[in-house]
């Protein structure tokens, strides 16, 4: 007998539906997984027929064969046990044919039959609906995730053995309800906040800046200037995810199964900080199956670069395609994967290997030689993607002395959702979400500047015969400015900010 059943894999950030199609028939008792299985996938026969034995249900010993349509993908998902349970037993008859119709299944067995959570599980649900399955079944586990899909029934039986009295009519399992999760951490910690931070109006104002529009931002200064202090608190300032980002950040945390117990939306941006001997893989992304990196891990949120030139060169320089087009296209073998990477970028670095070059209080003991082999890591190409770069000074002993309380991270944040308002007003028929995700067609059509405002920005642009990538960039910039100050059309003041953070200091090494 013959019988076709719906499961669900990922492929890349999306759902992938795989159709679990069995036959049972008459012949040498086999049982054969076809359809590109990989190692986890293979197994599951053995996981499947024990779970269906200690579940009290009888499976006959015949020619059983399965494949997992579509048959040329790779499949790697343990999700994939209850739908070939199921389809086993529809094939043998102990579950009506019918009755599995418009339903997805994805769920690994245990030996005792009982069903446990999977990986990736709101993208699958979300295919799911778009091919019009509305009866989704997943472990306890995976409801909450399920339950983020609108316009579909999700069902959460504890083991094999409830599941089928259900579809055979013989029990009442209930939808799962959403519940609110109560989540008593803040969003915004105390303990990570711009009022602690001494001095460097500056970079304060940058940050600001860059927050306010998604900027990418690079601070050059000396050590224990508090580069790394002021990047660790930019979160703090950043608005709250809008529903369709939370959406996005969530589905690329599921698949990596980095969802809390609760599985609900993730609430707070990411924040990602990857060590300097990280590997180009694990910063974009890769593998056999290619798995999201820490680009797409930061996905709506901050990637954070400490000891910017400490980085691998070619590790900096596959960061030029994320940086501009905001997305990562990984091709292998088997499939060419597309991953989401809107990230805010932030980098610190010191200007010298010695890193007091230019302070006026300490000796450089660096050579030429040496300065320039420590920056050539950073491209020419790779600084234009980079909107704002700063000097961050040492700080002076007054200001680090100050008992005075500096400006705390929820006044600078309500200014910066103040303008990422007006940001998403204006750019919700072309779905981005601020400033920086502007192209060069929404940034002639929304950066519109004063005479004065033009004129300083050609001499600027003629007297550093600065590149097409640069205007764009701090016409961009200019555009957040006045939009912090609610104003609707670019003046000079705005031009001339936007030029003095891209141009806040002059190196010979760059």
């Amino acid at each position: 007998m013959f019988a076709k059943v719906y499961g669900a894999a990922t492929l890349g950030v999306d759902g992938l539906l795989i159709s679990v199609e069995v036959d049972s028939s008459n012949g040498m008792p086999s049982f054969d997984i076809v359809g590109l299985p990989n190692a986890s996938v293979r197994e599951s026969k053995e996981r499947v027929r024990t779970a269906i034995k200690n579940s009290n249900m009888l499976l006959r010993s015949e020619k059983l064969t399965i494949n997992l349509a579509p048959a040329d993908i790779k499949k790697d998902s343990p999700g994939l046990d209850l739908p070939i349970a199921i389809g086993l037993l529809s094939a043998q008859g102990t579950i009506p044919v019918d009755n599995t119709k418009g339903c997805l299944f994805t769920a690994e067995l245990s030996l005792e039959g009982n069903l446990c959570g999977v990986y990736g599980v709101l993208p699958m649900v979300i295919t799911a609906r778009e091919r019009g399955l509305t009866k989704i079944f997943v472990s306890k586990d995976n409801a909450n995730e399920a339950l983020l899909v609108d316009g579909v029934e999700v069902y959460a039986p504890e083991n094999l053995s409830e599941l089928v009295m259900f579809l055979n009519g013989q029990d009442n399992l209930a939808p799962e309800q959403k519940t609110e999760y109560v989540d008593d951490e803040p969003l915004y910690g105390l303990q990570d906040d711009f009022a602690d931070v001494q001095g460097q109006f500056l970079a304060k104002r940058a940050l600001e800046i860059a927050a306010a529009g998604g900027h990418n931002v690079l601070m050059v200064g000396v050590p224990g200037a508090g580069k790394t202090m002021l990047a660790q608190r930019v979160n703090s300032i950043l608005p709250e995810l809008t529903r369709e980002e939370a959406l996005e950040v969530t589905k690329i945390y599921s698949i990596e199964g980095k969802l809390g117990k609760d599985g609900g939306l993730i609430r707070k941006r990411p924040f990602q900080h990857p060590n300097h001997d990280a590997s180009a893989a694990a910063m974009i992304g890769g593998g056999t199956i290619p798995r999201p990196g820490q680009v797409t891990l930061a996905h709506h949120g901050v990637l954070f670069l400490d000891e910017f030139p400490e980085f691998h060169k070619s590790v900096l320089e596959v960061l030029r395609e994320p940086l501009e087009e905001r997305k990562v296209t990984i091709s292998r073998v088997n499939a060419t994967l597309t991953f989401p990477s809107s990230v805010m970028l932030i980098c610190a670095m010191n200007p010298c290997p010695c890193g007091w070059y230019g302070d006026p209080k300490h000796d450089c003991r660096c050579s030429p030689q040496e300065i320039r082999r420590y920056t050539r890591k950073l491209s020419g190409p790779l600084l234009d993607r980079i909107d704002i770069h700063i000097k961050v000074p040492r700080v002076d002993y007054k200001d680090l002395s100050s008992k005075r309380k500096a400006e705390s991270s929820a006044v600078i944040r309500e200014r910066v959702e103040a303008a990422r308002r007006i940001q998403l007003e204006r750019l919700k028929p072309y779905n981005i979400f601020c400033n920086a995700q502007m192209n060069h067609t929404l940034i002639e059509k929304f950066c519109q500047i004063t005479d004065r405002a033009d004129d300083l920005l050609r001499m600027f642009y003629e007297k550093k015969h600065a590149s097409a990538r640069s205007y764009d960039r701090i016409k961009k910039v200019a555009r957040t400015i006045a939009d912090l100050e609610g104003m609707e059309k670019i003046d000079q003041m705005h031009i001339g900010e936007a030029i003095k953070l891209r141009n806040d200091f002059e190196l010979d090494m760059f």
